[in-house]
């Protein structure tokens, strides 16, 4: 059985056929990082797609591991190819938290992480990354219409991540860039410190 429904037909198996051109993830580009100040896509640069050819981009992390434990993950946007990141933003940002111990576990808005068109790096995660040997990031962030010059720039994230005291987070981003320019760059680092290790891959969505 290979897997693949010919028709859709028989709806009640819950198998149902995609149509067709439907939705594909495409890698463009992986980037590893090696006690990085900046990990950086900027669009034509190094096989960097960042333009019309998607509607939407995600950006995927594995095992993002910091150099210090006082640093949280960031990101920023360019409407000037990498020359300045600091597109206006509006965000919202929650987490869940889970201790290793059991001893406590919550979900909680984070007031001081968000941005009120503020020009700053967003935070993708609420607290500061663990730096043990064993401790890391991953997670994605979604990007819709970065190349769209009549509407803002929406983009929402998901993390999941060690936190220095032996807690397990997750941390919600969503916004929009408020600009109807072209953002061709987005660039992601650490509040303090640098990446020490981990990848971070960008994709083309077909829809």
């Amino acid at each position: 059985m290979s897997g693949i429904i010919a028709q859709n037909t028989l709806d009640n198996s819950g198998l149902i056929k995609s149509p067709a051109g439907g939705g594909a993830w495409n890698f463009i580009k992986k980037l590893t990082a090696s006690g990085s100040g900046d990990l950086s896509f900027v669009d034509g640069t190094s096989d960097v797609v960042l333009d019309s050819t998607y509607r939407e981009y995600l950006f995927t992390f594995t095992n993002i591991h910091p150099s210090a434990t006082d640093g949280k993950f960031q990101f920023n946007l360019s409407a000037d190819s990498g020359s300045n990141y600091n597109v206006t933003k509006t965000t919202t940002i929650f987490r869940l938290i889970q201790y290793e111990n059991d001893g406590g576990s919550g979900i909680e808005y984070y007031t001081a992480g968000d941005l009120a068109q503020g020009t700053g790096f967003q935070i993708l995660t609420h607290g500061y990354l663990g730096n043990d040997n064993d401790q890391s990031m991953s997670g994605s962030l979604h990007c819709f219409g970065l190349s769209d010059t009549t509407f803002v720039k929406h983009f929402m994230a998901e993390t999941n991540y060690s936190n220095p005291d032996d807690s397990c987070s997750s941390a919600f981003v969503a916004g929009y860039g408020n600009t109807t320019s072209a953002c061709d760059a987005v660039q992601f680092s650490m509040s303090s410190g640098n990446i020490d290790t981990g990848d971070i891959c960008l994709y083309g969505i077909t829809t």
